[in-house]
């Protein structure tokens, strides 16, 4: 359901760019009524829309506005004066559903897109050619060991034909939901193509709201703002700052608004190049299974006829070069044990009881224990002495001490 209900939004005709200040009126305003025709036959069935910004040096120096208003036809421009002099930045409700009719339009066509992609498992698709590639090794694979050589002579090419029938038919399986997928990928591009249309159509309505936004937003910060305050000074009422205040707080809240909307085309024109890559990469994916159906599983049945060709021949070769290589590898390992064996006895035949490098770190070590105890005793003697020399010292002064603490007293 989800899959029909965006394919009939994408047979219908693009519609052309549209402004409304109540988006959730089933009729457009008489003033948009009136523009809309005019609009809808000056604009292309895909508004064309470049995102380059200018590169001559007086281009590069206008505002983003500006750059924009370049981009418009002139029945456009004209839509956007006379949607501008609608605007009312005073009406709330107006302001907080300002854009909403194309921020809902992208959201329901998202939602709708969504479910359809959803419906799909393109990990599938990438299955399926590993399944290819499966059938094709398991084909190759060959049993191992003794009981795989004795159970190949006793009939290969029977063995082979039996591989061969199972492959083809598990291939044959695959190829058709390849080639199922194959048309579901090519009928995404298609689809691929007018979602593009349709995010142009989208942005270049989101551009208008901006740049009518941005001249009714600059005519009341520039005029009807300076002379809500310049008679707010002059009358010194409270009702007429409040007044002032409030009608700052609206513009304020106007150009959040606009804020919004240029994030909202900011995603539309980053949308673009995300639609051209998911198409690249679908017909990428086509390319690679056309090329598996075409070429890889014929270029594989006739390798099989070679294969059958060449196997009786082949079969000696092998079991002689396996006998070979089983008899070289019996000897190489015999004889490399048999001299690590050898070599190990006779180092240890030559080793003697102790070894002389032993005796000598053993004498070395009782060497410098004694050096050390003779450092320890004679750095003890000279601490004892200085001890002695200190205590006589001290024992003097404090007679002394004492000898004129008497000598004060009488």
């Amino acid at each position: 359901m989800a899959e029909n209900s965006l394919e009939e939004m994408m047979q219908a005709e693009m519609p052309a760019p549209t402004l409304t200040m109540d988006p959730f009126k089933a009729e457009a305003p008489a003033a948009e009524a009136a523009a809309a025709p005019a609009a809808a036959a000056a604009a292309p069935a895909s508004p064309a829309i470049t995102l380059e910004l200018p590169k001559s040096a007086p281009e590069a120096a206008a505002s983003a506005t500006d750059v924009a208003e370049q981009q418009l036809s002139a029945e456009e421009l004209k839509m956007v004066e006379d949607f501008a002099a609608q605007i009312d930045i005073t009406d709330s409700n107006a302001v907080m559903t300002y854009g909403a009719s194309t921020q809902q339009k992208m959201a329901d066509f998202s939602d709708k897109a969504l479910a359809s992609v959803r419906t799909k498992d393109m990990g599938e698709v990438g299955a399926l050619l590993t399944g290819v590639v499966g059938e094709l090794k398991g084909f190759n694979e060959e049993e191992k060991g003794i009981k795989g050589f004795f159970k190949k002579q006793t009939n290969k090419v029977e063995m082979l034909k039996s591989k061969y029938d199972k492959a083809e038919v598990n291939i044959n399986k695959i190829v058709a939901a390849l080639e199922e997928h194959e048309t579901r990928l090519m009928k995404d591009a298609a689809l691929m193509d007018k979602m593009y249309d349709m995010n142009l159509v989208y942005f270049k309505e989101l551009t208008m709201y901006i740049i009518a936004g941005k001249k009714k937003l600059a005519e009341a910060e520039g005029t009807v703002l300076p002379q809500l305050q310049e008679k707010a000074r002059q009358t010194g009422l409270a009702e007429d700052a409040q007044a002032a205040k409030d009608y700052q707080d609206m513009c304020e809240r106007f150009s959040k608004k606009l804020t919004d909307l240029e994030l909202t085309r900011v995603v539309a024109m980053q949308t673009a190049p995300q639609i051209r890559m998911i198409q690249s990469n679908d017909m990428q994916m086509v390319d690679k299974i056309r090329s598996t159906v075409v070429n890889t599983i014929p270029l594989w049945k006739s390798q099989m006829v070679i294969a059958l060709g060449i196997q009786n021949a082949t079969e000696a070769a092998k079991a002689q070069r396996a006998v070979t290589d089983v008899t070289n590898q019996i000897l190489q390992k015999n004889a490399e044990a048999l001299k690590i064996a050898t070599i190990e006895t006779e180092k240890e035949a030559q080793r003697g009881i102790v070894d002389i490098e032993t005796l000598n770190k053993t004498n070395q070590n009782l060497i410098s224990t004694f050096d050390e105890v003779m450092r320890i005793q004679s750095e003890g003697r000279e601490k004892r002495a200085a001890a002695e020399a200190e205590m006589a010292r001290m024992e003097a002064e404090l007679k002394n001490k004492l000898l004129e603490v008497r000598g004060i007293k009488k």
